[in-house]
């Protein structure tokens, strides 16, 4: 192997995130996107916003992460020169920052009591140096219950999801069939309805299902949620 292809071998790819505000006009992603492929950056992540407040109002507002080889520095550069570009800035990515997300979904006072076990439990973990972030959202209603655990797995990051109430099935026991199959196992308190039989595990204590999402996210921990699918607890 010559010289220049070992050292090239030997590169390493960096993971950066992007904050860049433009102007809210056609055409400016796609100008944006061309710099970033112009400097072989591979984009993992993109989102778009327009600015509701602040000196920038109205303004678009671009989040990206890409991976790339030899630092991100030339792109900012080239970026700055895009005519709708306003302002470039570096920040850590959202899995440096929020880590993995523990998704919990359904009525209020059962979902406040998975939080409750699970924000403890994340605490836990956190202090000792990783990321485990808890997403509630409280809903009723089978239409809204289904929208919402089919979105689960378009969220970036969400490694579990935690269905809290008293009753749910029909259409909803469909799409937790549809998130299981995207690689997103899912915890159900034990309930009325079929969403149990479709859980990977049902639990019936809310504050020990938030402790055992968690404890499945963790990379420290020792619980597997494989190791006891379709078992309750």
């Amino acid at each position: 192997m010559e010289e220049s292809e070992h050292l090239k071998s030997l590169d390493i790819v960096e993971l950066h995130a992007l904050s860049i505000i433009a102007d809210n006009q056609p055409g400016v992603l796609r100008d944006i996107a061309a710099v970033m492929a112009t400097n072989a950056a591979n984009v993992l992540t993109v989102q778009q916003s327009i600015m509701t407040s602040g000196s920038d109002a109205g303004k678009a507002l671009f989040y990206f992460e890409v991976e790339c080889v030899g630092g991100i520095a030339h792109a900012i550069t080239d970026l700055l020169t895009v005519p709708t570009v306003r302002h470039v800035s570096t920040h850590d990515t959202f899995s440096r920052i929020f880590g993995s997300r523990v998704i919990i979904i359904g009525g209020g006072a059962q979902v406040a009591q998975v939080a409750l076990g699970a924000v403890n439990e994340a605490d836990r973990h956190n202090i000792r140096g990783e990321r485990i972030s808890v997403d509630t959202i409280p809903l009723v209603g089978e239409k809204d219950l289904t929208e919402a655990v089919d979105a689960v797995a378009r969220l970036p990051r969400a490694s579990i999801l935690v269905l809290a109430g008293s009753l749910m099935g029909g259409t909803i026991s469909v799409a937790v069939d549809r998130v299981r199959a995207a690689g997103i196992p899912v915890i159900a308190l034990k309930m009325a309805g079929s969403v149990p039989k479709h859980a990977d595990l049902v639990v019936t204590d809310p504050i020990q299902a938030g402790v055992f999402a968690v404890m499945h996210v963790s990379k420290r921990a020792v619980f597997d949620i494989n190791r006891v699918s379709g078992r309750e607890f």
